[in-house]
């Protein structure tokens, strides 16, 4: 959606047409759900926190600066609505991104199953931090700028890019041991030891 489609949007939000913020909502709610389920793990809370987030920008809408580009604003909503969800769960990691009862998948889950179709990149991303796969989110899947994420973020782009390599390297590394760890489980369940003499 273009800047300019969103802002007449907005005005006309503003001006009391409050039917016209489902344009936004309808726009922007997969995207945000899909970001919502890789910070928190579980889509029932992916979609309450995407409600949440919504209900926040629709009462917060007089106060958008139109200098700063939409998505950056909703998404910064979305970045503080998902910590407060994991600061209350006080978890020390996140839990399994993969629902046990394929019966509970919903259309969503198909498209995030799309992009992220391998178990082991679920596993990994659950063992990077919520501001490392925050950033890994926001680059790499939703392909924003570092100018964009900096205003998400608070953070300059140099040291976004910076903190972005470094999670990028954590990733690979986590990757990699979770393809390994794989292989030698297949290895033992065949009955072939790992270490041979």
């Amino acid at each position: 959606m273009e800047s300019k489609t969103i802002h007449t949007i907005i005005d006309k939000v503003l001006d009391g047409a409050i039917d016209e913020f489902e344009h936004l909502l309808l726009h922007y709610q997969k995207p945000i759900i899909l970001y919502c389920y890789h910070m928190l793990g579980t889509y029932p809370e992916a979609e309450d926190s995407a409600q949440e987030i919504f209900l926040k920008a629709y009462r917060s809408l007089s106060s958008y600066d139109s200098k700063v580009p939409f998505p950056a604003w909703l998404y910064k909503i979305a970045y503080h609505q998902c910590i407060d969800v994991l600061r209350r769960r006080k978890l020390n990691r996140v839990l399994s991104l993969f629902y046990e009862d394929e019966k509970q998948y919903r259309p969503v889950d198909q498209q995030i199953e799309a992009i992220y179709p391998d178990e082991k990149v679920q596993r990994t991303m659950a063992m990077l931090t919520a501001e490392e796969r925050n950033l890994l989110i926001l680059r790499s899947v939703e392909e924003m700028s570092y100018q964009d994420i900096s205003l998400i973020l608070h953070q300059s782009s140099t040291r976004l890019r910076k903190k972005y390599e470094r999670s990028t390297k954590k990733f690979r590394k986590y990757y990699a041991d979770a393809k390994g760890d794989d292989h030698y489980a297949v290895l033992r369940r065949k009955g072939i030891e790992r270490n041979p003499s």
